[in-house]
């Protein structure tokens, strides 16, 4: 893509974000558009959102299934950015208006007491830097149409995120089994999504050295502080207003979303 396709396709989804009038597939039309030139349309809203004033905080890591890899057609995850005004608080209220097309699922959130400096990152140096593990909801949404999405679409779409809840119950990794932890979220107490962490590439970490090794490569590695969402542990949920989601991992804590109802009373 030529840098002006990729300006006016960062601008598209930008203002899709604003206004909730969604787009066409990026895919469709820009047919020649790589997975780098998706990069690079979600490296330009990023860009604009650090200069309006917005702060990084982390990555959450897209496509941990292998089962998504296939029907989109990949081999390998993808990542987008979080800024400090996704987050929300464990049971606060989340407003319908901000949201586009919203969909949750539980996640393993890892936050980092150590920078990764090295070059290609391993096993080893992931485990060194977590400082500890929490429950987390991520909220994922798409400002294209439908969800009509394929790998360009989502990266370009900074890997179709829209906001996060995080639990109050840290834990060390001694302290549970990453692997063989169950999950079960619920929708008012009925279960709608179950899983375990081997649904994420086989143990949530694996996915933390894969994001590792993927910002070492692109020159901006992970460092103490930083927030990272691992990937789904099961099937995400579309979310409606009004809905109250609960997700329990074991070992681990629970996490509660509240959706404010479409005339912005919390039900």
């Amino acid at each position: 893509m030529m840098p002006q396709q990729i300006e006016k396709a960062a601008m598209a989804l930008a203002e899709a974000a604003r206004t909730g009038k969604y787009i066409a597939p990026l895919r469709e039309t820009y047919e020649q558009m790589s997975v780098e030139d998706a990069y690079a349309i979600q490296r330009m809203n990023t860009e604009r959102r650090v200069a309006e004033g917005r702060r990084i905080v982390g990555c959450k890591i897209g496509l941990t299934s292998v089962a998504v890899q296939k029907q989109l057609g990949v081999d390998q995850p993808d990542f987008g950015v979080l800024f400090d005004d996704m987050g929300y608080g464990d049971g606060e209220p989340i407003p319908a208006s901000i949201l586009s097309q919203p969909k949750v699922e539980a996640e393993v959130a890892f936050v980092l007491g150590r920078d990764i400096k090295v070059a290609s990152p391993g096993l080893q140096d992931v485990l060194r830097a977590v400082e500890y593990a929490l429950p987390a909801l991520e909220i994922v949404g798409s400002r294209i149409e439908n969800w009509n999405i394929r790998i360009t679409d989502t990266i370009a779409d900074n890997a179709s995120s829209s906001h996060y809840i995080l639990g109050t119950t840290p834990r060390q990794l001694s302290e549970f089994d990453l692997r063989m932890c169950g999950m079960v979220m619920e929708r008012r107490g009925d279960p709608v999504s179950v899983g375990a962490g081997a649904a994420c590439l086989g143990n949530p970490l694996n996915a933390v050295v894969w994001l590792a090794r993927k910002m070492a490569a692109l020159g901006t590695p992970l460092s103490a502080g930083d927030l990272v969402l691992s990937g789904a542990l099961g099937p995400m949920v579309a979310v409606a207003p009004g809905d109250i989601f609960e997700a329990r991992i074991n070992g681990l804590g629970s996490v509660r979303a509240v959706f404010e109802s479409s005339s912005s009373e919390v039900s």
